[in-house]
């Protein structure tokens, strides 16, 4: 997606056992080759019927937002992300 990140994609047999929209957040200290892209973080996005249009475009919102990006990347504590990531949530 740019910027350092990676969203891994699921598959449409699993949709049906999303319960409820979550996404998960892994950040790496050294960018990794994602498809022959450095991705330096990777969203992994679990969406309840549509929810994942709504999350890919905060997630959008975020990492084109170099602050953003920036407070990612500096996050000390699990707390730190949240925050950053709260406009996912909104």
């Amino acid at each position: 997606m740019g910027n350092g990140l990676a969203i891994p994609h699921g598959t449409n047999e699993a949709k049906p056992s999303i319960r409820r929209t979550a996404i998960s957040f892994v950040r790496y200290d050294e960018p990794i080759d994602w498809l022959g892209q450095p991705a330096e973080f990777v969203v992994g996005i679990a969406g309840a019927g549509d929810d994942h249009l709504s999350v890919l475009s905060a997630l959008a919102g975020i990492f084109t937002d170099d602050a953003a990006i920036e407070r990612l990347r500096s996050a000390g504590a699990p707390a730190d992300v949240l925050a950053a990531l709260a406009e996912v949530s909104a």
